[in-house]
């Protein structure tokens, strides 16, 4: 007998994590019990939890409290194809001993590509050139100097998963490393060094911290205030790790600077923050994670765990609750 089986999360989200593929993938080693459900059938119809071994999730899981797993007292493992857990996980799941693994890692790809992408770009003063022929309609007008993508130098903030695969694709570039993270130790060819000295060396500054009660407001206006003339802040962590206000305070009276947001706080950010109107502000709406075709990775990476659990191997991408507070 087939282990049984429920997908669980936001109508949107199900095809566009579990394509044909991975869902005749699934389908080959589970019983699924009916067709996808949302976290407001399961309030409403807490019956239909009664047999499920395991759940097939992504965004928009259901709160797996007390009385959910009351209602599915046969859940074994939780498979959530997304990044965080810290949505839907509770105390009562882990005393349940249920296990979780998540995709956080394949929503990592694409947030490490488009950090690259734009690093690259900064260190051509892209943002500025792009603004400059438009306002002044000539092509042949050039905002020089620019760093380059060679010998200039790139800080890295914090050295998780996204940070250091960052260096790692800078390693095929000619540009000096830095990275500040306390807990970490340096992958190859980075310089480690304190967080104020990236600041100050770096013509570009990327941040990868996550969001916790002891990042909050990690980074201050005297941060960006000591930046080098002509610097690029970048940031696909969290909105609330900058002290905004500080932030755009330094970026009013430093015009010489650019941010590139993808993430704000609040987000998105409140109607007339200067964010939307500062010129060397470049916002993005939140798309640096997993998009499109690439949400279907998280879903391969589901189906994959789910072969190992079957197998009786250890899982490559399972969810401790100490791991689940450190993944902002």
């Amino acid at each position: 007998m087939k282990p049984k089986a429920l997908y669980i999360l936001d109508a949107g989200s199900f095809e566009v994590i579990y394509g044909p593929e991975e869902r005749a993938a699934l389908a080959s080693q589970v019983q699924f019990l009916g067709e996808p459900l949302t976290k407001h059938d399961c309030a409403e119809h807490p019956d239909q939890l009664r047999e499920v071994e395991f759940i097939f999730s992504g965004w928009g899981a259901p709160l797996m409290d007390e009385k959910f797993l009351a209602a599915a007292p046969k859940l074994k493992a939780v498979f959530y194809g997304a990044g965080s857990v810290r949505g839907f996980v509770t105390d009562a799941l882990w005393k349940r001993g249920i296990v979780v693994t998540s995709a956080y890692a394949a929503n990592a790809i694409p947030v490490v590509e488009y950090t690259l992408g734009v690093i690259l770009l900064s260190l051509k003063h892209f943002w500025r050139h792009v603004a400059t022929v438009k306002s002044q309609q000539d092509r042949s007008s050039l905002a020089l100097p620019v760093p380059g993508a060679y010998r200039s130098t790139v800080g890295i903030i914090s050295l998780g998963m996204i940070g250091r695969q960052v260096c790692e694709r800078l390693r095929t570039h000619d540009v000096c490393v830095l990275a500040y993270d306390p807990f970490s130790k340096p992958p190859e060819n980075v310089e480690m060094c304190a967080l104020e000295e990236i600041f100050r060396r770096a013509d570009v500054v990327s941040l990868h911290t996550p969001w916790l009660k002891e990042t909050e407001g990690l980074i201050t206006g005297a941060h960006f205030a000591s930046m080098k003339p002509g610097a690029t802040f970048i940031n696909t962590a969290r909105g609330a790790v900058v002290r905004e206000n500080e932030m755009l305070e330094v970026l009013t009276r430093r015009p010489d600077l650019h941010a590139v947001l993808d993430v704000t706080w609040p987000e998105p950010p409140v109607k007339e923050s200067p964010l939307y109107t500062l010129p060397n502000v470049v916002l993005t709406p939140h798309i640096a994670g997993a998009m499109s075709n690439e949400c279907r990775r998280m879903g391969q990476y589901m189906v994959e765990e789910l072969r190992r659990y079957l197998a009786g191997q250890p899982l490559q991408w399972q969810i401790t609750e100490v791991l689940a507070a450190k993944l902002a």
